[in-house]
């Protein structure tokens, strides 16, 4: 019994950190779009002034967006050929790991003096919560003002130090954005 304990405790702690690493990202886009037309961007201020989160992660996001779209070419313009709008979603996410409950004969619990005769013991529900959030980015084709390609990431929001914080945001973008422009996500 002991030996399950020490092996599956591990696994269990790897599997959480593990969750809430990795940012899990899916895009959809419009097949009608020909991306290769797309060279410049603006941010389409009207849909990212609805995005319910603070002021400073905006900036955060729309700062680690630039940069990436920057990298890749991309040309920030007044008469852009794409405006890129954000929006988030976040929510608590409880989790209950139950542990089992078991009776046994022999030898007692070492801690309690060990003795012979039946034992039994009840190992309850562990509850946690952290926040999990959705960062959606947009790109609208600026001529017909159309939605062309969306990307969304998600995962594990619960980041308490500023640096930490920072550098999560960039790993969203990045994540979400390396699945633009779409025949990339074909070749995936």
């Amino acid at each position: 019994m002991k030996r399950l304990k020490k092996f599956y405790l591990p696994v269990l702690v790897l599997f959480m950190m593990s969750s809430c690493i990795s940012v899990r990202v899916v895009a959809d886009y419009d097949r009608e779009a020909d991306f290769n037309t797309y060279k410049s961007y603006a941010f389409y201020k009207t849909g990212i002034d609805k995005a319910e989160i603070s002021d400073l992660d905006k900036k955060r996001i729309l700062r680690a967006i630039e940069a990436e779209m920057n990298s890749r070419g991309f040309v920030k313009s007044q008469s852009p050929d794409l405006l890129v709008s954000i929006f988030t979603k976040e929510k608590e996410r409880v989790e209950v790991f139950n542990y089992s409950y078991g009776f046994g004969w022999g030898w007692g619990y070492p801690y309690w003096g060990g003795y012979w005769g039946p034992w039994g013991g009840y190992w309850g529900p562990n509850v946690s919560t952290r926040t999990e959030g959705a960062l959606y980015i947009d790109l609208i084709d600026a001529k017909n003002k159309e939605l062309v390609w969306q990307g969304r990431g998600q995962g594990s929001l619960s980041v308490q130090n500023m640096e930490k914080k920072e550098e999560r945001i960039k790993e969203f973008v990045r994540e979400i954005l390396a699945k633009y422009p779409p025949n990339a996500i074909a070749s995936n």
